[in-house]
């Protein structure tokens, strides 16, 4: 069995903010933009990897959900404890000043931690909790 991860959907309610974050703090690439306003679904991944995106997605549109659970999520988003994704970078130290000098909200500088990794977390402007390790 050969499977890849393809691509990981993270919420995002103010897709512009969003956008900034992923393409200018990040450096990654806009692969693919649809919807308008509030509701647009925005591809993005680093480049030199187009197999590997990230997609921004408006909050809790999935069919189906209640307006209770929209809610919860919603509350989630705002608290940072919805969503996350973990990433890596060749030189943390670089990718730290570049991300701290968008003025993202910085949760942890980078630190060697027990588990063996090196790494810093910022959340995104949707309240996604970002964690970059070195590679």
């Amino acid at each position: 069995m050969d499977i890849t991860i393809s691509s990981s959907f993270l919420p995002a309610d103010d897709p512009e903010a969003s956008l900034a974050f992923y393409r200018d703090a990040l450096g990654f690439e806009v692969r693919g933009d649809v919807g308008s306003g509030a509701m647009r679904w925005i591809t993005v991944g680093p480049p030199g990897q187009p197999s590997v995106s990230i997609v921004l997605h408006p909050p809790a549109v999935t069919p189906g959900i209640s307006d209770e659970e929209r809610a919860v999520v919603v509350e989630m988003m705002a608290k940072g404890t919805f969503a996350g994704i973990n990433l890596a970078a060749a030189d943390l130290d670089a990718a730290f000043e570049k991300v701290q000098a968008s003025g993202a909200e910085i949760m942890q500088e980078p630190m060697d931690q027990d588990w063996g990794a090196r790494d810093f977390a910022v959340r995104d402007p949707a309240g996604n909790s970002v964690r970059i390790q070195q590679a």
